[in-house]
């Protein structure tokens, strides 16, 4: 069974002795079993409920939220001082990082559709068919797409994904830079996707810090 929730456990990363001194980071482990991240202690985590309801809208007692919610884990954090589900795609005046975190465990369907491609599309559109196909719709909010990083990653137990940076100026907002990484888990059943978020202006400054936040992004094999 998949929670919807995160468990978070924060330890001591310091330059002086483990122990001593405040947390840097706050450690994250999916209730998958499977999945792990890291964020900067000083950011906080979005409420589970206003998460589930902004990814899963609808009436949450049906039978198909409950089968979602036994297939999926979500996990986000803001360094926003009043961390909102809203801050996801950097709408409004705050400039401060976001970082989701979804894992899904798959249907037989969506295992057989499953490609690059469509883990590059995690979010929002990256390929070019996919940009084509969005850029139809009335009052589409996305221009001035710049992709940064496209690669395609291996790390290690089986497991393969791509990582990808792009900024898209957003109406309404400042340009955002996005950093998608999505897994595709060994045994083909599961698709883990971290996506963070900042203004490019704000990533820029931030990269270090950042980047520490995708590279912690891990999923493990399955054990048994």
């Amino acid at each position: 069974m998949f929670a919807a929730t995160a468990v978070a456990l924060t330890a001591v990363l310091t330059a002086g002795t483990a122990g001593c001194g405040n947390p840097e980071f706050t450690y994250v482990n999916l209730h998958d079993g499977e999945t792990y991240f890291k964020v900067p202690a000083s950011w906080r985590q979005v409420d589970q409920k206003a998460l589930q309801e902004f990814f899963e809208p609808g009436d949450p007692a049906s039978a198909m939220a409950q089968i979602r919610k036994e297939r999926m884990a979500l996990a986000a954090y803001d360094a926003h001082a009043e961390p909102s589900v809203s801050h996801f795609y950097g709408l409004g005046t705050q400039d401060e990082p976001f970082v989701f975190v979804r894992t899904t465990a798959l249907f037989p369907t969506e295992r057989d559709a499953i490609s690059l491609n469509s883990m590059r599309d995690a979010f929002l559109p990256f390929t070019a068919d996919r940009r084509r196909q969005l850029e139809q719709l009335p009052g589409y909010p996305l221009s001035a797409f710049e992709p940064l990083i496209d690669e395609v990653v291996h790390p290690g137990d089986g497991v393969r994904g791509v990582h990808v940076r792009f900024n898209y100026a957003i109406r309404g907002a400042r340009t955002q830079t996005f950093d998608v990484t999505s897994y595709l888990a060994a045994d083909g059943q599961r698709v883990s996707t971290m996506m963070i978020r900042c203004s490019a202006e704000c990533y820029r400054k931030r990269a270090q810090e950042l980047d520490k936040i995708s590279k912690s992004f891990t999923i493990k094999r399955p054990i048994g």
